[in-house]
């Protein structure tokens, strides 16, 4: 009952909450082949890069939840936990893994 209370004094606008999905899947999109070219020119190999780019996924959640979400996810998305922090992790992780190593081949070259 206090659901349908909720979503009648805040209904959910769906057409919305896809734009934001799809501005934080360009943000992780973009920021993973960031962290493949830094991961590259730093040189790293193996579990420390994967590791790299875990912890940039990581910080990157977190400034959207500050400053695009303003601390209030739930506003801005219909499933906070798996669309802010958990979505498009593995995504992005084949952009990372292709720049990580076309930069780590022309740095080590």
């Amino acid at each position: 009952m206090n659901d349908e209370r909720e979503l009648a004094i805040n209904p959910i606008v769906q057409t919305s909450v896809q734009h934001n999905t799809q501005v934080v899947s360009n943000i992780r999109n973009l920021t993973a082949s960031l962290f493949g070219v830094a991961a590259g020119t730093l040189g790293l190999e193996s579990y420390p890069g994967f590791i790299f780019y875990l912890i940039g996924t990581l910080i990157v959640s977190s400034l959207v939840f500050v400053f695009r979400a303003e601390g209030k996810p739930k506003e801005y998305f219909h499933q906070p936990l798996g669309d802010l922090w958990g979505g498009d992790v593995f995504s992005g992780l084949s952009s990372f893994v292709l720049t990580w190593t076309l930069f780590y081949g022309l740095v080590r070259a």
